[in-house]
């Protein structure tokens, strides 16, 4: 049987306006070391953003979403961030910032398997 892993994780958020501090949770990232394991899950419902954010523009959400996607598997498109490390990667997408797209303080967990666990945590967090 398989020890559980040390995984790290962040929650992603769109602050539409950052002196408010409301948000709308929308994606998940994972980092486990131990897997080489690190991953960005989101699911963007376009009808509640709009809902609770009329000013936002969905499309440049979408695009800088897919940027944390492809930098977490350090495709070359997704530009010299995308060729650091795994763990560099995932401490520079959950780095504070003061822009529409955030994340949360960065959580530990323990994990059998990373991919399930991003799973659970997108459907926690983000789909319910």
């Amino acid at each position: 049987m398989q020890d559980n892993q040390l995984f790290e994780y962040a929650i992603i958020r769109v602050v539409p306006r950052v002196e408010r501090e409301e948000f709308l949770n929308v994606g998940v990232i994972v980092y486990c070391s131990s897997q080489q394991f690190l991953q960005t899950v989101f699911t963007l419902d376009e009808l509640r953003l709009t809902a609770l954010f009329p000013e936002v523009n969905v499309e440049e959400v979408r695009d800088h979403l897919r940027a944390f996607e492809q930098i977490s598997e350090g495709k070359e498109e997704a530009g010299p961030i995308a060729g650091l490390d795994m763990a560099s990667r995932f401490r520079w997408l959950t780095a504070r910032r003061s822009t529409v797209l955030q994340t949360s303080p960065v959580h530990p967990g323990l994990c059998k398997n990373a991919g399930d666990t991003i799973k659970q945590l997108h459907q926690q967090l983000v789909v319910c």
